[in-house]
């Protein structure tokens, strides 16, 4: 076994599973998906800690958990059209690849965008599209979407996510101030996103039309 496995593996059985992640298909995909590749080399020996790591233009990826969690709330099983905000390093487009049918992600920085792109048609995943744009926008042409997940914080879910989730669908994010949220799951019920509360959350923040200005 090799040292990343072996470290993919802990951070499941001691980060994961002890915090009551528990759908075993979340935690296939965090077992699976080989985190170092998705942050940047020098500090690849923290790929599997228990942290958010920064991945340039004042960006971050998730913390292992916050990525199961969110993940989990989505209620994944296999067929979903998924719509992600917020690519980044391209991590969390890359669990949902192994759990969805096709995974639309947005990025608004392009740099951030081009090097998740290479990275997912790296490791074959063939079902993720990377897109740069708004994503407070959420993306029209491509609507509607069974689920959305939104990797940063806004003052409340963008109103054209709302409008572009499928009746029935499920979307997952982080809402509040600039640097403390909670993270909501709002499921779609005849055209009324009826929200859950869940854990508190600290994002960097969504900016866009629908998002902080800056």
């Amino acid at each position: 076994m090799d040292d990343y496995k072996r470290l993919r593996d802990m951070m499941v059985d001691y980060q994961l599973i002890p915090r009551g992640i528990k759908d075993e298909r979340v935690l296939a995909a965090m077992r699976k998906v080989p985190r170092h590749l998705f942050v940047p080399d020098f500090i690849r020996h923290s790929a599997y800690d228990d942290m958010a790591l920064p991945i340039g233009d004042d960006q971050t990826i998730s913390q292992p958990y916050m990525v199961a969690v969110m993940t989990e709330l989505l209620e994944l099983r296999g067929d979903e059209k998924v719509l992600e905000i917020g690519t980044g390093s391209g991590y969390q487009a890359a669990v949902l690849a192994e759990l969805a049918r096709e995974v639309y992600t947005v990025e608004r920085i392009s740099t951030l965008a081009d090097g998740a792109r290479r990275r997912l048609t790296e490791l074959g995943y063939e079902n993720v599209y990377v897109i740069v744009s708004d994503g407070t926008k959420g993306l029209e042409d491509k609507a509607p979407f069974d689920r959305i997940i939104v990797t940063a914080a806004a003052p409340k879910i963008p109103e054209p996510l709302i409008n572009q989730l499928k009746d029935g669908g499920i979307i997952v994010a982080p809402v509040g101030e600039r640097f403390s949220q909670i993270l909501i799951k709002g499921k779609k019920e005849k055209g009324i996103l009826i929200e859950e509360y869940h854990t508190p959350c600290v994002f960097v923040p969504l900016v866009g039309e629908y998002g902080w200005k800056g």
